[in-house]
């Protein structure tokens, strides 16, 4: 659900750590915008001095000799342009460093709470999509840190002061200068009223392009095979041209506004030109301050034209903030318990009882439940695509149970640290994934602290060591991002010698139960012949979970379950399930290829 507080509220909120240094830049912005502006004041006295000399304004403070006066204006001078440049440096390293600050610390928070969302959330969201908000959005905010802030408290200083030195020295005249400011302000707020949605779907856009790419790249291989560059740059023109035309009409509306209070603006000068001239002549206001007002009304006037470049900045970096706020306020749905339970202790009994499961909370994906296994045994899960196999063994890390309960040890996992339920629980995926970074690196992900001579233990009895050994670098190889550099079959051997948190859990973690997700349905058979033996040695003594495609894989499982639509509808060993003469019997039949 939106929030409805302001983004810029929500952002304030968030930087409340920062406090002091938000003020202490507020304050040197609003300083340097004063000095900036003291040299046309100034200048105005010094008009006064060479007017009225002996009677001029400086001269009532008891400085009558003219020469001192104009000393002293011109030490002043001095002392407010060091002033303007010492505020100025303060201003530009306060409000950046606080924009890298900002921008490091919500990147980090972000992607902190992103890690916590349930498996689903990036299920339902494309990474391109994700990405852009870590990325795009908080890097906008970052420019609006650095320069935006700045622009809008220099703006807004400007305008009250100027205006108020106008009231104090020119009444007379002051409301006819100031008098095109409503229709200007009113005109500003309605243009950005209008810009607010437009920049919205621009930052929309931007994701979907960043989606685009994203995919493309991660598929470039599969682009090439089918000779789909074509297809895909009419695609990417396509998404890229959607966000171009999105910009183009932000551009057309922000981009009308300078144009037209240009006259406005034009209209409160000429006005102050002409009747503060004639104020003059009428003795009724002094050539020093008219001086003043003519050269200053430009400063009260022409920053107006910038303000739509302001409050254009402004609303991208607002549109940013409501999209990573957003992220970061999505609700962690998985709840996470506060019982610890050392992987030690844990002996790998499961006890599943009468669980049900939705993800989109209408259809069923798991209906009623119930199954034991005991401590050390042997499962397998089979049935065909879409009967829940893979569902069920993910709500023992990935999914919150919503009907029934899963039990570790007779403990509730809800009530468990989540930490400490997914470091008892290994995994081995069908989906591989490789980190950038060394073949050494990837077999100790999960155990960052391992040594070489572990690392080098657990390939070995994951059938590994000799085809690291035979790797240019052996365990020193870089693997590139997704393991791109290495053959399918390669990438599959050394993912399952560790690769994930899956078997270098299993070897250096040594977790009590561990989980087979269809982990050989990918590769050949001679690879699956390997893997199977180092399955052999790593899942003794350990409850093991298996969801097999292959039912060779399972055939020795101390039980297996065969699911169909949500349901067990068999379970047995493997001789009673045949027996049966079902839906497992006639798997068998079709992949050992017996009648």
């Amino acid at each position: 659900m939106a929030s409805s507080t302001h983004p810029l509220l929500r952002l304030l909120s968030y930087a409340k750590p920062y406090r002091t240094q938000i003020g202490s830049a507020i304050a040197c912005s609003i300083l340097r915008t004063l000095f900036d502006l003291a040299p046309a004041y100034l200048i105005g006295v010094a008009v006064d001095v060479v007017v009225e000399r002996q009677t001029s304004f400086i001269a009532r403070f008891g400085i009558p000799d003219v020469a001192t006066q104009l000393l002293l204006l011109s030490l002043l001078t001095i002392a407010t342009w060091g002033l303007e440049s010492l505020t100025q440096y303060g201003a530009d390293k306060l409000w950046r460093n606080l924009a890298q600050t900002v921008q490091h610390e919500l990147r980090t928070d972000a992607y902190s709470h992103l890690q916590q969302l349930v498996l689903g959330y990036f299920e339902d969201r494309s990474t391109g999509m994700l990405l852009s908000v870590l990325n795009d959005d908080i890097n906008q905010l970052e420019r609006f840190l650095n320069f935006g802030a700045q622009d809008l408290l220099s703006f807004f200083t400007r305008v009250f002061a100027v205006g108020s030195s106008f009231v104090i020295l020119a009444p007379g005249i002051s409301w006819l200068a100031m008098l095109p400011i409503p229709l200007i302000l009113w005109g500003t707020f309605a243009f950005q009223s209008r810009l607010a949605d437009r920049y919205d779907a621009v930052r929309d856009r931007a994701a979907i392009i960043s989606d685009r790419l994203a995919n493309n790249l991660s598929g470039i291989a599969t682009i090439k095979s089918f000779t789909a560059e074509d297809y895909e740059r009419s695609r990417v023109y396509q998404e890229s041209d959607a966000y171009r035309k999105s910009n183009t009409r932000a551009i057309a509306l922000s981009a009308a506004f300078v144009p037209l209070i240009r006259f406005l603006i034009l209209l409160g000068f000429v006005t102050t030109l002409y009747l503060g001239g004639m104020e003059v002549l009428g003795d009724r206001l002094s050539v020093g301050t008219y001086g003043f007002i003519v050269f200053i009304v430009q400063d009260l006037l022409w920053p107006f034209t910038e303000l739509s470049e302001i409050l254009d900045e402004y609303q991208r970096a607002m549109a940013s903030i409501r999209r990573v706020m957003g992220l970061m306020q999505t609700p962690i749905t998985m709840a996470a318990g506060t019982r610890s339970l050392p992987m030690q202790q844990v002996r790998g009994e499961v006890q599943i009882d009468r669980v049900s499961f939705t993800y989109d909370g209408f259809t069923p994906v798991l209906k009623n439940i119930s199954l034991h296994i005991r401590a050390g045994a042997s499962i397998g899960i089979v049935g065909a695509t879409g009967s829940g196999k893979s569902t069920l063994a993910k709500l023992l890390r990935f999914y919150e149970v919503q009907q029934g309960s899963i039990q570790i040890d007779g403990i509730d996992i809800r009530s468990l640290q989540l930490r400490d339920l997914r470091s008892c629980v290994g995994w081995v995926s069908q989906d591989v994934f490789l980190f950038h970074g060394t073949v050494a690196d990837n077999i100790a992900y999960g155990s960052f602290s391992a040594s070489h001579e572990a690392i080098a233990d657990a390939a070995k009895l994951a059938e590994a060591h000799e085809f690291i050994l035979e790797l240019p670098q052996g365990y020193d190889t870089i693997v590139g991002e997704r393991g791109q550099k290495l053959s399918g079959g390669q990438r599959q051997r050394i993912a399952l010698a560790k690769l994930n948190e899956v078997i270098a859990r299993a070897i250096l973690k040594n977790p009590p139960i561990l989980i087979l997700d269809e982990a050989t349905s990918a590769v050949d058979n001679e690879t699956e012949a390997a893997i199977q033996k180092s399955l052999t040695k790593i899942t003794q003594n350990r409850t093991t979970i298996a969801i097999a495609h292959r039912l060779s894989t399972i055939r020795h499982s101390d039980r297996i379950y065969v699911m169909d639509k949500g349901e067990i509808v068999e379970q047995g060993k493997h001789e009673e399930l045949l027996a049966l003469d079902r839906i497992y019997a006639s798997l068998w039949w079709v992949q050992s290829g017996s009648n």
